[in-house]
């Protein structure tokens, strides 16, 4: 008789699910930073577009290191894992207070419009990202998407029969 297995020894293997979820919400958010830079454009001039698109560097950085992390200790151990997504987490909100403090005084950037990119792109994308992601363990990751049915050579051969008839 074998050993129950240790779930804090336990590794897994296969896809990682959070990488694709983290690709397509970034892809999301690319179509969105023009929006926002605009936006912010609109209310806090230049300074307010410039701190717009550093704030959605900030966030991207963020979401990217998330998955990764993720992505990387969960192959090597669950505990690990488990450590990485709570002191990654504390890691990941010191490199965004770190970046914003070292441009806090910089004259490129309007820290309301950096701040509020900041709130808005985080909760946004998680927000967007919530209509594509799968909440089961079937489909673990994205929802899959419905494939449209494959024309077969029968259907061809009688869609010519049926537009043959219908000429004559």
């Amino acid at each position: 008789m074998s050993a129950p297995a240790n779930p804090l020894t336990t590794r897994l293997e296969g896809p990682a699910p959070e990488a694709q979820v983290t690709r397509h919400m970034l892809r999301r958010g690319v179509f969105a930073v023009p929006v926002l830079v605009a936006i912010a454009g609109f209310v806090w001039g230049s300074d307010g577009a410039l701190g717009c698109l550093y704030g959605t560097a900030l966030v991207f950085v963020n979401f990217a290191l998330a998955a990764g992390l993720i992505s990387l200790t969960a192959r090597i151990s669950l505990a690990l894992m488990m450590g990485a997504v709570l002191f990654g987490y504390l890691l990941r909100l010191g490199i965004i207070f770190l970046a914003v403090i070292l441009v806090r005084d910089a004259a490129w950037v309007s820290l309301p419009a950096l701040g509020f990119t900041i709130i808005t792109t985080h909760l946004g994308l998680l927000f967007w990202e919530l209509r594509h992601v799968s909440a089961t363990l079937a489909y673990p990751g994205l929802k899959p998407q419905p494939n449209p049915p494959r024309k077969t050579i029968s259907d061809i051969r009688m869609r010519k029969r049926t537009s043959k008839g219908r000429e004559s």
